[in-house]
């Protein structure tokens, strides 16, 4: 009889611990992710007076996409957690209702003879004293399922102010996705390398029937070429941020469902997601090339290029130069107040939210390299 009022001790004990540590990093992540996000809404409010507009509107939308990343994991870990501890406290409470079971058998209208122990008077007190020790420690039992409940109740709560969070924060980075696509719309001082040359660009459009070929004939579409120095990126090989928040859907030269094996990787976004350039660079092309969709093509130093295929809207122009972290364009088109998805908690990992997909390949002198090798993949949504 002790070692089960120990046991029923050690269980609730353990039980406590575990869901005041569960409880504190869901708890924890959507508190973060709620400061993130409230930061972020105080951003908004300096990017519109800030001297540099669109470089203050791309961190916002940027601090509202990490934030509302946090905000989906936070919810979804709070949510798992409740799950388990109701599952938890519902097999708990099934063992009370066993161990009552069993105590409702030694009744007192049994006689007295029912709690006479077969040693003698000193086993039937042994026994009394094992049966004392059952009631503090059922006692403690009744307390911990009663705090574990309320704990539960806590996370409940807080899921819902932070679903509240949620969709003051969608609704805030739209309005600061339209401001930045106006802003973009604006500018008036781009430096520009090189002039396109129209009909060039739409001769060689005509003529290839690949990116190998494309590729190759970029330079014959430029007119007033200017020399430029790009910045050297050697050391950032490896480091490169991704162009967008998102997960890799496939791997270089990883076949698609019909077979097609291509060398650039595929990026799960959601709608609206912001496209920046990795680094500076000069984009050599914007616009529709064969079935990519609409593609953009930098030049981060003379023979490399980076191909990003699939945006929605894009903000580039073909010949100017740009810097580290400058829009390059949304993934899908401007998504409306509360799209559909877009109170989704589901991460980008899970890529059921994640609809739109950007293409993103990498060639030296015209040769396909690995994108994996070249940027760091720990964006995660």
């Amino acid at each position: 009889m002790r070692w089960f009022a120990a046991f029923c001790l050690n269980l609730a004990l353990s039980l406590a611990a575990s869901l005041a540590s569960a409880q504190q990093d869901a708890g924890a992540l959507a508190r973060e992710a709620g400061a993130a996000l409230n930061a972020a809404s105080l951003q908004l409010s300096a990017a519109e007076t800030a001297r540099d507009r669109v470089r203050a509107l791309t961190q916002t939308v940027q601090a509202y996409e990490d934030g509302l990343a946090a905000m989906r994991v936070g919810l979804r870990r709070a949510a798992i957690r409740e799950a388990q501890l109701r599952a938890q406290l519902q097999a708990r409470d099934a063992e009370i209702a066993q161990l009552l079971a069993v105590l409702q058998t030694l009744t007192p209208g049994q006689g007295p003879t029912a709690f006479l122990h077969p040693g003698g008077p000193n086993g039937t007190a042994r026994a009394g004293m094992l049966l004392a020790e059952l009631t503090p420690a059922l006692n403690q039992r009744a307390l911990t399922l009663r705090k574990n409940l309320s704990d539960v109740e806590t996370l409940r709560i807080l899921q819902e102010d932070a679903v509240a969070q949620l969709q003051t924060g969608l609704k805030e980075v739209q309005t600061a996705r339209f401001a930045l696509n106006d802003a973009m719309a604006e500018r008036t001082d781009l430096p520009m390398r090189f002039t396109e040359d129209p009909v060039r660009t739409a001769i060689l459009l005509g003529s290839s029937e690949t990116l190998d070929a494309f590729s190759s004939g970029l330079s014959n579409i430029t007119s007033n070429d200017a020399a430029w120095t790009p910045p050297l990126i050697a050391d950032q090989i490896g480091s490169l941020p991704l162009p967008a928040r998102g997960v890799v859907l496939r791997r270089a030269n990883e076949p698609d469902a019909a077979g097609i094996a291509r060398p650039g990787i595929l990026l799960a976004t959601r709608p609206g997601a912001l496209v920046t350039a990795p680094t500076a660079a000069t984009v050599r092309y914007v616009g529709p090339l064969l079935d990519f969709g609409n593609v953009t093509i930098l030049e981060p130093r003379p023979g490399t290029l980076f191909v990003l295929a699939g945006l929605g809207i894009t903000y580039a122009v073909t010949g100017e130069i740009i810097a580290a972290q400058t829009p390059l364009g949304l993934m899908g088109a401007l998504p409306s107040q509360g799209g559909q998805n877009a109170l989704s908690t589901v991460g980008e990992g899970g890529g059921a939210a994640a609809s739109e997909t950007l293409y993103i390949e990498v060639r030296q002198d015209n040769v396909p390299q690995d994108p994996l090798a070249w940027f760091s993949t720990d964006k995660d949504g």
